[in-house]
């Protein structure tokens, strides 16, 4: 305001110092003199677009700085050395420092309260940072220094526990190799029981990180973790949980008919009599039991033998020139350069963390994949999955979309973005235009549709379900200390139909073992709402743009598929989701397009399991 009143001052002070004319005598008074005019208005969104060109610009170098930090620590991970969880730590409190520095609060609070005067995307710009500051707000600068640094040492926990499997060393993807492959039970189960060895090193960190996670946010208002992390959406906790429970709702009865076929199929398969109520949980091809697509072999479709002669390398590449097809420009060279794209040498002295992941360095063109690809079919689209990540970033790096907005429409728009990519690349059309396998391949489509639910109908139970609830109890009811398996195990029963072969006491802490729950908290229904945006995405695209069976399509080389993709995907987090899903495909979040996508596997399950015993 002084800014603004100074020119006034100044006129005023001249015209005191100004010489006076003299008077004509006898003349009529002089009219009064105007009013002084009054000041300008603020000009709020000059000042938010000041405010946001500074932040934008510091928010992005801290960033980087944060993400080549992390990048360090999840791909070079050596026993005893905690030096690189010192570096991440020092970095994550450089951004935690400004992201929720008490002056940018207090100046995002301020601009917010003058919201009718801004444009929109100023606004969606001080709301994400304001959302970010939640989370590192420096009015409790002590909690939130002791949050990453527990983070930090959860995750060198976390990815440097050695596993072990009949007396030797394992990594996890030997663990879940076996658990696809191994016919003996008893062997499963040491198995499986070797892949939940490390939960109890991880529980007093995790108990310790609730605590920090919820008084974080507390700070700016949020009652507790897990509403903070719902309130991206626009959604409160209890509209998150409606959300959820409504997708797992809509999809039971599909989901009931998989459950009963799998224990009457596995039973016959490990030569067990007595069909048990509910599946043992290592029985399944899954340390979670969240994905049984390994239990059907579809004969033509197994892609094993033939990506094994191309290579891992082969897969990445393909991924890119699928993307490319589509119109996408080529990934920079750098991403080949600075990406970690495949197992570490045996000799390699140290471990890297072996879950996939993509990574957007600078919020610009820096992008890398975190992966251990081997050429196998669940790496072949499991590459697809990843390079849609790197896609979307890239698309949305551009000059409309503001740094801070550089992100899905929402987060599941991301995952959903990239498993549709992945289901697109396993498609028969698509394969037989690759020359990934022969024209004439006789498949069986039910077997493929089967082999499909079992990887995604079963999937939505365990993160809309198991995840999503125990989470929620975890954050927003503080779940006591001492319930922790048994409220997991409740509710693996309760969604999934699924039992632990022997007793899980509190000793143990099962849901520890899934990464995300140390180190991406509280929002595992990101993956499950993404299935479903996945389907209404593809049932548009087959439909309304291809014109072929969702069951067998072939996008490549469409440039249609890729401008609708890009129409999606360009403006990043700068529009609302629920704008672009209605806008796009017509319709509201729903399961309708994913049930009707697996419709016609109903009258095969009911036929096959007619005389059976349903528990669920």
């Amino acid at each position: 305001m002084k800014k603004q009143l100074l020119p006034l001052l100044a006129a005023a002070t001249l015209a005191a110092c100004a010489p006076t004319a003299k008077a004509p005598v006898a003349t009529t008074p002089a009219a009064p003199a105007p009013p002084p005019a009054a000041p300008a208005p603020p000009d709020y969104r000059a000042q938010a677009e000041d405010f946001l060109r500074g932040y934008n610009a510091e928010y992005v170098r801290l960033y980087t700085a944060s993400s080549e930090a992390e990048w360090r620590s999840n791909t070079h991970i050596v026993a005893g050395d905690t030096s690189n969880a010192g570096a991440t730590t020092r970095a994550n409190q450089r951004m935690a420092a400004f992201t929720g520095s008490t002056a940018n609060i207090e100046q995002l609070r301020e601009l917010l309260k003058h919201k009718s005067a801004l444009t929109p995307i100023q606004v969606k710009q001080l709301e994400t940072a304001l959302y970010n500051a939640a989370n590192n707000p420096q009015t409790v600068a002590g909690v939130v220094k002791k949050r990453i640094s527990a983070e930090a040492a959860q995750t060198e926990k976390l990815y440097g526990f050695d596993y072990k499997y009949a007396g030797k060393s394992v990594t996890t993807n030997d663990i879940d190799d076996l658990l696809r492959k191994e016919t003996n039970p008893a062997k499963r189960q040491q198995v499986w029981e070797a892949s939940k060895a490390i939960g109890p090193t991880l529980k007093d960190g995790l108990l310790n990180l609730r605590d920090l996670r919820n008084q974080t946010v507390q700070a700016l208002g949020y009652p507790d973790y897990f509403t903070y992390q719902a309130s991206d959406y626009g959604l409160t906790r209890d509209e998150m949980m409606a959300l959820v429970r409504k997708i797992n709702d809509e999809l039971r009865p599909l989901y009931r008919e998989l459950h009963t076929y799998a224990r009457y199929e596995l039973a016959k398969k490990y030569h067990v009599k007595q069909v048990p109520d509910y599946l043992p949980a290592h029985w399944l091809p899954n340390r979670w039991g969240q994905d049984w697509g390994a239990m059907v072999d579809v004969k033509g479709l197994n892609l094993d033998a033939v990506l094994a002669k191309k290579g891992a390398e082969w897969q990445v590449k393909q991924g890119e020139r699928f993307y490319q097809s589509l119109g996408f420009p080529a990934l920079p060279a750098s991403f080949y350069e600075k990406s970690s794209l495949y197992p570490l040498p045996k000799n390699a002295g140290y471990k890297k963390n072996n879950h996939a992941s993509a990574w957007h360095m600078d919020l610009n063109q820096d992008l890398r994949s975190l992966m251990s690809v081997e050429p196998n079919t669940e790496w072949y689209e499991t590459a697809h999955h990843e390079l849609g990540h790197i896609f979307y970033y890239q698309t949305y790096s551009n000059p409309d979309v503001p740094p801070l907005l550089r992100q899905g429409a929402n987060r599941a728009y991301h995952e959903a973005i990239g498993s549709m990519m992945g289901l697109a690349a396993k498609q028969k059309p698509f394969l037989v235009g690759l020359g990934l396998i022969p024209a004439n391949t006789k498949t069986d489509q039910t077997q493929q549709l089967l082999q499909e639910a079992l990887s995604y109908v079963t999937f939505i139970p365990f993160a809309s379900g198991v995840m999503s609830e125990w989470e929620n109890s975890f954050y927003a009811d503080n779940l006591p200390a001492d319930q922790l398996n048994a409220r997991w195990w409740a509710l693996c029963k309760q969604y999934q139909g699924m039992v632990p072969p022997t007793e899980r006491g509190e000793n143990f802490l099962d849901p520890a073992t899934k990464t995300h729950i140390n180190d991406d908290p509280a929002q595992y229904y990101d993956y499950a709402l993404s299935y479903v945006i996945l389907f209404q995405l593809h049932d548009h695209i087959a439909k309304n743009i291809l014109h072929q069976d969702p069951h067998a399509t072939n996008y490549f080389g469409n440039k249609e598929v890729g401008d609708f993709l890009r129409d999606i995907m360009r403006p990043g987090a700068s529009r609302d989701w629920r704008v672009v899903l209605k806008e796009k495909t017509g319709e509201e979040l729903s399961a309708r397009a994913m049930v009707d996508y697996f419709q016609p596997l109903m009258a095969y399950l009911k036929a096959q399991n007619k005389g059976r015993k349903y528990t669920m």
